[in-house]
Order: structure tokens, then sequence, then C-alpha cells
């Protein structure tokens, strides 16, 4: 049996109901999240629902496509977003895994691909 664990979050930034600094739809420390590294990210709600895992090459600029996008699987739920967390994870194999897992094991809400447990 494989014993995965779901590494410890780098970056945790929280969403501001009425940000007095610049911010970013919300997020006014979206800058403390690396725009050259890849890793893991995922997106909370208030309760602390896990809503969507995703995986980047540059995390930051990934990030912000969620918000941004069209085709976005949470264009629709980008105001429930009101944690972000982001783990570094260089190699683009574990990130893969840890995706996978994240989504599997935690149910990941808004997650449409790779899901094997419904």
């Amino acid at each position: 049996m494989i014993q995965i664990t779901i590494p410890e979050p780098d970056v945790s930034i929280t969403k501001q109901t009425n940000p007095q600094l610049s911010h970013i739809y919300g997020f006014t420390d979206f800058h403390l999240i690396t725009r050259e590294l890849g890793g893991i990210y995922m997106f909370y709600n208030e309760q602390d629902e896990l809503l969507f895992v995703g995986k980047a090459r540059k995390l930051r600029p990934r990030i912000k496509k969620h918000f941004e996008d069209t085709v976005s699987p949470i264009k629709n739920h980008r105001d429930e977003v009101t944690r972000i967390d982001v783990c570094v994870v260089e190699d683009a194999t574990e990130r893969e895994i840890y995706e996978t897992y994240i989504i599997n094991s935690l149910h990941a809400r808004y997650n449409v691909d790779k899901v094997f447990y419904k």
C-alpha cells in the first residue's frame, strides 16, 4: 500500500470583507503566492469545505486565472472562495499525484476530472 501525506501549506491567504489595502479579488496577501514556482492550490469556503484543487507550473498566474477565466470550473462559485492554501511542489509527477489524492480523499466539491469516489 502506498502512503501519501498531504503537504502542509507553504502559504495560506484569507479573503478580506472590506480590504483597506490593495487587493486582488479581496485577497490582500495575494503577493505572498510565488510567481515562479509550481505546486498545488486548494480553494476553501467559509465553512472550511474544500471547493477546488488544482496544480500549476507557475502558481500565482494560474490561481489568478481562476478568478478571470470564463471557462474555469469555479467561475460560478468564485464568491464562495474565502481561503486559498498553496503548497510548493516542483516535481510535475508529485503535483499530479497530490492533486488526484486530495481531490478524492477530501472530496473537493467542484473538481469534475480525476474523481474516483462517485
